[in-house]
């Protein structure tokens, strides 16, 4: 008897690894579509704070965190402002550097006042206190609340999408007792 001829090319490794590939690409996709939309959570801070832009925690009550929120977001817009108005005004800046220093104020401008807007709709919806950091891509919310429940994450999420475009894995929402 014969033995039958086995000739591995490199079609057939080709073919193996796009068979492979197509596998892990199907497995993925099911792992991903079990986490489906839901919600996610946040664990709950207790009178802990971040200063926007900087990495120190900082013990606070919750009327003290939203009030020092409020200035350091302010202080912040403030120094972003005032070195977009130096490239704009400078004299050594080229017309592009002042077209992009234009267009960030402008952006700028429009995330300043869509935070004010999203943090009114959210005190209008019941909460007593909350501060609402936008970057472009991404959403920071904090609400005064002893707990959130699904449904109450929902409709700040929902309020923030009514006035932003940002992807929902993007938003997070944290409570402060």
């Amino acid at each position: 008897m014969k033995k039958p001829n086995v000739i591995i090319g490199k079609k057939q490794i080709i073919l193996a690894s796009l068979t492979l590939i197509l596998g892990i690409a199907i497995y993925v996709n099911y792992v991903m579509s079990q986490t489906g939309t839901e919600i996610k959570s946040t664990e709950k801070i207790d009178g802990v704070s971040v200063n926007y832009g900087e990495s120190q925690l900082v013990n606070a009550e919750a009327e003290d965190y939203f009030a020092q929120a409020r200035i350091d977001k302010m202080n912040s817009r403030d120094e972003a402002v005032e070195t977009l108005k130096n490239i704009m005004n400078g004299g050594d800046s080229t017309e592009e550097e002042q077209a992009v220093a234009t267009e960030k104020a402008q952006s700028l401008s429009s995330l300043i006042e869509s935070e004010t807007i999203v943090e009114s709709l959210i005190k209008a919806a019941g909460y007593e206190e909350c501060v609402v950091y936008l970057d472009g891509e991404s959403a920071n919310i904090v609400v005064k609340s002893d707990g959130l429940a699904p449904s109450q994450a929902a409709q700040i999420k929902d309020i923030l999408l009514s006035e932003v475009n940002v992807k929902n894995e993007n938003i997070r929402i944290f409570d402060v007792n």
